[in-house]
């Protein structure tokens, strides 16, 4: 299961992402928003986050404006390593180095094409499970 939520600068995104989710049959929850009026999005970065550190999803997807702010309000809750992707390398390393549980993105960064091939790299790419990865994170969990 995946949570997923945004803030008005994200909607868009996240209904492509969504669709796509979909045909990939890939279950999802949708956290919020649901128009594009003006909200805030460490709301929506707390509903999701505590999703996966509840472990009812097994990660998550936020979207904001450019996603820094909610990378942001991701990562003030223990257990989340959230990071900001602005490419498939990216997505690939966080995964494999960094056992990143939660995707955020720019809805006003990243086109739709590149943000659903983000999504397919994070969400296919496993943790290496290397000892100098597990200590790195062991040290930020700290």
């Amino acid at each position: 299961m995946i949570a997923i939520g945004s803030d008005h600068g994200g909607y868009a995104l996240k209904q492509e992402i969504m669709k796509h989710l979909k045909e990939r049959n890939i279950e999802y929850k949708d956290f919020g928003c649901y128009d594009e009026s003006s909200c805030d999005y460490p709301v929506y970065a707390r509903l999701v986050t505590h999703e996966v550190t509840e472990g009812r999803s097994d990660k998550g997807i936020l979207i904001c404006g450019t996603g820094i702010g909610i990378s942001i309000s991701a990562n003030k809750v223990p257990g989340i390593r959230a990071a900001l992707c602005t490419d498939c390398f990216c997505a690939e390393a966080t995964r494999q180095h960094n056992d990143a549980n939660v995707l955020c993105l720019g809805g006003r960064v990243v086109g739709s094409g590149l943000a659903i091939k983000i999504v397919d790299t994070f969400l296919d790419t496993p943790f290496s499970e290397d000892e100098r990865h597990k200590r790195r994170i062991q040290q930020i969990e700290q």
